[in-house]
């Protein structure tokens, strides 16, 4: 299994609604992508500007097709990471 976790900081606080909206719509195209067993979105309650992805992938394989999907290339990349600093963190699950 391959651990993918993804700490997204919103630049504008203006910005929130959009980049929520675009996240939510990446949870969605992504459960439907071979090998992606878990994509959550979780928005912090104690800094609004903040997100967190969890992803979880069959295999190392699997995500990096999955950066190469269409959504990922037309949407994420281009809409969403523009507007928030990422901090990706690949992950070991411990228990």
């Amino acid at each position: 299994m391959q651990y993918n976790n993804v700490i997204l900081r919103v630049i504008d606080p203006a910005n929130i609604q959009t980049v929520s909206e675009l996240l939510q719509h990446q949870a969605e195209v992504s459960l439907t992508e071979p090998g992606c067993k878990r994509f959550e979105v979780y928005h912090s309650q104690s800094d609004p500007q903040t997100f967190l992805l969890i992803e979880w992938w069959a295999t190392p394989e699997d995500l990096e097709t999955h950066r190469s999907n269409k959504n990922f290339v037309e949407v994420y990349l281009p809409k969403v990471v523009p507007l928030v600093e990422r901090l990706p963190h690949p992950s070991n699950r411990l228990i």
